[in-house]
């Protein structure tokens, strides 16, 4: 439309012509210098989950910081197909937003690249340069409903020492002093008003049978299937506080009841049979 103007101004001679052009080229060469001054090269992080599951939604911290004195305005960051935006960073600001993304694909991936762009001042031109990243995630398979299953005897002593120690049901194992955290129902009161002090029941933790899940063995005609029944497994079972185990062909990992115990098993899953 510019370069039409021009051409009227020039086959006319009219000098308002002339000013409408001057003005339009102006105001697209400043809004040009401030949209690339207001990009800048602020500095992107990228924050996952430990969780992050093949296919599903998975909520991503994107945190920006911007290094200048001046505030920066309407910046979004694009990665793997979404977006989001930053309204307006203030000069040596830190600001984090959230972005959903979803990984189709598990095991093992690298996110090499993402892009910051931007639409300030006017909605007219949208600015914009790669971000180079060096991000890893690692992609657990999807959960697949599977049903659960009772240990057999082998089973059974493979774990049966998992669950020794300390609990809130099963049978006293000994009084000690209260020491603040235990729950008033575990107060022996009688010893309790015998003494100037509260005593407390330490009660022996209930041992819960361990599942050792075989990944040959598991309900499913492909091997993802499998794989997600077994990452079904895992988190129902561990939720219970019940030890679990995985036995991968050759491979055994001993049935435990922690977290990071969780977090290994997902994570064999997710890499099985890509090494």
């Amino acid at each position: 439309m510019t370069l039409l103007l021009g051409f009227g101004a020039v086959n006319t001679g009219n000098n308002l012509l002339y000013l409408l052009v001057s003005a339009l080229l102006g105001f697209m060469a400043v809004s040009g210098l401030l949209g690339k001054g207001n990009l800048g090269r602020p500095r992107v992080q990228i924050i996952l989950p430990d969780e992050i599951y093949a296919g599903l939604p998975v909520p991503v911290r994107v945190r920006l910081h911007n290094d200048r004195r001046r505030p920066v305005f309407l910046l979004q960051v694009g990665l793997l197909g979404e977006t989001v935006t930053f309204k307006v960073v203030g000069g040596g600001e830190t600001v984090e937003e959230e972005l959903t993304l979803r990984f189709p694909d598990r095991g093992r991936q690298t996110l090499s690249e993402g892009r910051l762009s931007s639409i300030f001042p006017v909605n007219f031109f949208v600015r914009g340069r790669s971000l180079k990243l060096d991000l890893q995630a690692l992609v657990f398979p999807a959960p697949r409903p599977c049903q659960a299953f009772s240990p057999t005897d082998d089973q059974r002593r493979i774990g049966e020492n998992v669950a020794a120690g300390k609990g809130h049901q099963g049978e006293i194992s000994r009084i000690a002093d209260y020491r603040g955290g235990e729950p008033l129902k575990l107060i022996h009161w009688k010893l309790s008003a015998r003494s100037d002090q509260l005593m407390v029941k330490e009660l022996a933790a209930t041992a819960a049978l361990p599942v050792l899940l075989d990944l040959d063995n598991l309900p499913g005609a492909t091997l993802e299937e499998r794989l997600g029944g077994a990452a079904f497994l895992v988190n129902r079972y561990l939720r219970q506080n019940r030890p679990v185990g995985l036995r991968l062909g050759r491979r055994l990992v001993r049935p435990a009841t922690t977290r990071s115990h969780r977090l290994h098993l997902l994570a064999e899953l997710g890499t099985y049979g890509q090494n």
